[in-house]
């Protein structure tokens, strides 16, 4: 009897082939699309004027610290000191104008050197990760906190705990940044990126909340009375039965919490905090650029995002074969 194993392997292949064949031929139409629309603005791009603000090479001067003349010193030169010849100055090989010879008086450039120095797109793209991490740490905490407490049996902790999120998925988050910012922050006297830490957290937490309510829910309730049965308290069952069990049902959305954790930093710039977005309004300021300079931000943002959701992907591929 012959094995149809092989034959749904093959009637599935040319499918498959297909399939892709579709979605090749619809990404090269967006493409095309995309192109068509460029050709259609009437605007000159400027793309050379970006990579300057990512990262540039600037002039970084070796000036003369004392008075001195410049010597050859086992064939490179150095600055000697006029009154103590022992003391002694490097010059570099390269970037200087200066023989042997030469004087030179305090103050006076030595060598130039270039050196790689990043932009302000580069440095908004540090803050936008330090912000992003931050906040995701203690959203994390108090998105755990608020979760157990959703499911307290102690009506007090459960009552707050579902204020706490009702109230900040009620309100939108703009309006939370200023709120902190020019109220919280002015009565505990915070400055912008801890005003913006804390609101980013306390917005993230209260969603944290919901999805880690949600993740110890569905975990069977005979799990919880198992541990128990062993002689665990109801902490401890929590912590070394449901809580990991929960965990890996929840990443998926936690990670989709955390990408728009990124996303939603940009709002922080309207309280001068100088991240990707705002970095990108100053260049767009400077160079007139502005289709050049936000689909640059746009693809950063795409960057750091996709990174986060590989990441995430090694990971549950991690806890599937652990299971």
């Amino acid at each position: 009897m012959l094995n149809p194993r092989p034959i749904k392997q093959m009637e599935k292949q040319p499918s498959s082939l297909l399939w892709h064949g579709i979605f090749v031929l619809m990404m090269l139409l967006a493409v095309f699309g995309i192109y068509k629309a460029v050709q259609s603005v009437d605007y000159t791009w400027r793309w050379e004027r970006i990579p300057q603000y990512i990262v540039y090479q600037a002039q970084q001067h070796n000036y003369a610290e004392f008075d001195g003349t410049v010597v050859a010193e086992q064939g490179t030169l150095v600055l000697q000191d006029d009154l103590d010849a022992s003391h002694r100055q490097a010059i570099a090989a390269t970037g200087s104008n200066l023989s042997e010879g030469d004087t030179v008086f305090r103050g006076d450039v030595l060598d130039t050197q270039l050196k790689w120095t990043p932009g302000p797109i580069a440095f908004g793209i540090w803050v936008t990760i330090k912000l992003s991490l931050v906040a995701g740490v203690f959203a994390i905490l108090l998105g755990t906190l608020a979760g157990l407490a959703r499911l307290s049996p102690n009506p007090a902790l459960r009552n707050l705990a579902g204020c706490y999120v009702e109230l900040i998925r009620g309100t939108p988050l703009l309006v939370q940044i200023f709120i902190v910012y020019f109220f919280i922050g002015t009565v505990l006297n915070l400055d912008r990126f801890t005003a913006g830490v804390a609101a980013l957290a306390v917005f993230t937490g209260a969603y944290v909340a919901e999805i880690v309510r949600a993740g110890i829910d569905s975990i069977h309730k005979g799990q919880m009375e198992a541990g128990r049965s062993l002689g665990l308290t109801s902490a401890q069952t929590m912590r070394y039965i449901i809580l990991p069990q929960a965990f890996k049902r929840v990443l998926p959305p936690l990670a989709g919490q955390f990408i728009n954790l990124i996303k939603d930093s940009s709002l922080v710039s309207v309280i001068s905090i100088t991240d990707l977005t705002k970095a990108g309004r100053e260049v767009v300021s400077s160079t007139f650029s502005p289709f050049e300079v936000w689909f640059t931000v746009a693809l950063l943002y795409l960057v750091l995002t996709g990174t986060l959701s590989f990441l995430v992907r090694r990971l549950e591929v991690k806890y599937a074969r652990s299971n």
